[in-house]
């Protein structure tokens, strides 16, 4: 079953894609706060998007593989628009939410000793950022599938 799983190229174009766009998130958020915030490798939002990264690459795969007249190949397109119209909008206001809330607490709480838990505020990504997993997706499978025709 393993042996299956790693000898499909969607699904391993899917997966390289999404562990380096988690990977690349790391060194990116150590050269903007020149700390190590090893969390980051875990946390959804950040650059690149490693939701669009995920999905273009198993779009991208299924029309090479199947054809990109296929049905199957629209119902991928369809989906990776979807999760990355979610990562840019629904997510990201979601997150700007979160930190108008944390402003909030702040400026209530000011002075007294009230342990707060906040919100997490990144959720979701900027356009750059969808882009930028879009276009790292693309080149996973164009790496892929040119090394291993």
């Amino acid at each position: 079953m393993l042996a299956d799983l790693l000898s499909n190229r969607v699904f391993v174009c899917a997966m390289t894609a999404w562990i380096i766009g988690q990977s690349i998130k790391l060194p990116l958020d150590y050269l903007l706060n020149h700390r190590w915030n090893w969390s980051v490798m875990i946390n959804p939002g950040g650059m690149p998007s490693s939701h669009s990264a995920l999905v273009t690459a198993t779009a991208l795969s299924i029309g090479i593989y199947f054809g990109f007249g296929t049905p199957l190949f629209g119902l991928a397109i369809a989906l990776a628009m979807v999760v990355v119209y979610d990562a840019t909008t629904i997510r990201r206001q979601a997150g700007l939410h979160a930190k108008a809330l944390n402003e909030i607490m702040q400026e209530v709480f000011a002075g007294r000793p009230v342990p707060e838990k906040k919100l997490r505020e990144v959720l979701g990504h900027t356009p750059f950022q969808a882009i930028a997993g879009i276009a790292l997706g693309i080149l996973i499978v164009v790496v892929i599938w040119l090394l291993f025709p």
